[in-house]
């Protein structure tokens, strides 16, 4: 047994696939490398068709009993997975900083306790879900929500639990047996996910969770007819992969995509708080689908935003995760790294300029790119057009409000925006026009979970959170009764 355990910092992390409630292991393993230093955390069991079919059968078998399961006992096991990663939220930090490279003081203070909350927030909602009963000619309509199945979720590598729990506890609390299928970069807190929630009592097969390279097990989990429902956050080619797939069986899709959102500054903006949101899209190294990669200033004020971004910029320290102090971390692998240099090197070439970074972070080796602001760079550039998932910004001006607006929805995605102005009645004209599924205006990332989240245009399909996150994971159902005899049918 021991030699499907790795110890990450002391943590020890199974490192075999979950499957109808016991371990599983495959006769072939990948290795899973820590950004940090290349260091090497473990031989992941790597999943093949045969894993995939083993894990949607143990939820199409577990199905039928969790959706019968009342909705008091799946909230209380909700709020008891809750509290197994608050008690585990120490060693979830640790593992996941080890395993992509985001800031170990971020997951103590922030990620792992919203992980915590996502169980709760649904939980909760679960048993206020519901809609007021109304008449038809005296005939009652009555609105259900059933759990629609197995529902299998593709989570991303950037905020790996934080963003795998954000779709595990809908679907659990809305019925649905769930399989897991984590980022082959960063897939170990997910296995400890599952043992937490074996310790919280799920039964058996409502969670599984199958690791693999999405290459040779994407189609086998995304074709399966007994899969009800896909959930997947990523980026457009694979999520374009994901629909053919998933076409020939009509499964339902709820797909959260890529993002170049724009950070639109007027002259009448807090100069330094707008500062201040643009230098925070440098968060996790800028591996944030959310983050306003491209800053759009009133060109009366560009040259003091500029100078101030600099500074404020080179305040930022980089270095190892681990450590209280560092503001930026490294990226999460070789390849992501090898793509965000190719971006900037092209732009560099074609003509943009590097006011900061502009490379790796030589002194530090490794994974660690310099944070980056290009200037110059043409609206139908690649660098202004495409996502970089990296530390890069870039900086163009506007001399009024419908040029700004303009060049934000200049793009073909329309996943978040955010709007720094002082004026109420600029901040309401300029929301209304942008193309986007959430719009922030003198603030960044606040999140909500009673709030819709998605994109449009190639940013996504669907809305998921609150209700709309129950209105995907099932199937509404409306029942229409008859009046009872001896009264009038209107």
């Amino acid at each position: 047994m021991t030699e499907h355990i790795t110890t990450v910092a002391g943590v020890a992390v199974d490192t075999r696939h979950w499957i109808g409630g016991r371990r599983v292991a495959s006769a072939e393993t990948f290795s899973d490398v820590s950004p940090i230093d290349g260091s090497v955390l473990g031989q992941i069991s790597r999943g093949t068709a045969d894993e995939a079919a083993a894990a949607v059968a143990a939820a199409k078998t577990a199905f039928p009993g969790w959706a019968a399961t009342p909705r008091p006992e799946r909230a209380r096991l909700l709020r008891a997975i809750a509290d197994g990663v608050e008690k585990r939220l120490e060693d979830l930090a640790i593992v996941e900083t080890h395993d992509n490279g985001a800031l170990l003081r971020s997951h103590r203070r922030g990620v792992m306790p919203r992980v915590a909350h996502n169980f709760r927030f649904f939980a909760d909602r679960l048993l206020d879900l519901g809609h007021e009963d109304f008449e038809t000619r005296g005939h009652t309509n009555h609105v259900s929500w059933d759990p629609a199945g197995p529902s299998l979720l593709i989570t991303p590598w950037n905020a790996p639990l934080m963003l795998a729990t954000w779709k595990v506890a809908p679907a659990l609390a809305a019925g649905n047996t769930v399989v897991l299928k984590p980022a082959e970069w960063s897939p170990l807190t997910a296995s400890l996910l599952a043992g937490i929630t074996a310790e919280a009592g799920l039964p058996a097969g409502v969670l599984n969770v199958v690791q693999g390279l999405g290459t040779e097990i994407g189609d086998a989990l995304t074709s399966n007819p007994d899969v009800r429902r896909i959930s997947f956050t990523g980026s457009v080619p694979t999520a374009r992969r994901i629909a053919a797939s998933a076409a020939a069986n009509l499964t339902p899709l709820s797909l959260e995509l890529g993002g170049k959102s724009p950070l639109l500054v007027f002259a009448d903006a807090d100069l330094d708080l707008a500062v201040d949101l643009a230098v925070e899209q440098y968060d996790n190294a800028g591996q944030v689908c959310l983050a306003a990669t491209r800053i759009l200033i009133e060109e009366t004020v560009a040259d003091e935003f500029t100078r101030r971004f600099v500074d404020k910029a080179a305040a930022l320290r980089q270095g190892d995760p681990r450590d209280e102090a560092t503001d930026i971390g490294p990226n999460v692998h070789s390849r992501q790294m090898e793509k965000i240099d190719g971006f900037v090197r092209r732009a560099l070439a074609a003509g943009a300029r590097a006011v900061i970074g502009g490379g790796p972070n030589t002194d530090l080796g490794g994974l660690y790119y310099r944070p980056t602001l290009l200037t110059g760079a043409a609206q139908d550039s690649e660098i202004v057009q495409e996502e970089v998932f990296g530390p890069v910004l870039t900086l163009q001006t506007f001399a009024t409000e419908e040029e700004a607006v303009a060049l934000a929805n200049d793009t073909r995605f329309g996943l978040a925006a955010t709007v720094a102005t002082g004026d109420p009645e600029r901040a309401g004209r300029v929301t209304a026009r942008l193309v986007a599924g959430t719009v922030w205006v003198n603030c960044f990332f606040v999140r909500d979970l009673r709030a819709p989240f998605g994109g449009s245009r190639e940013s996504g399909v669907g809305r998921e959170g609150g209700d709309w996150s129950f209105d995907f994971y099932c199937d509404l159902k409306n029942t229409v009764t008859a009046p009872r005899s001896g009264q009038s049918h209107g």
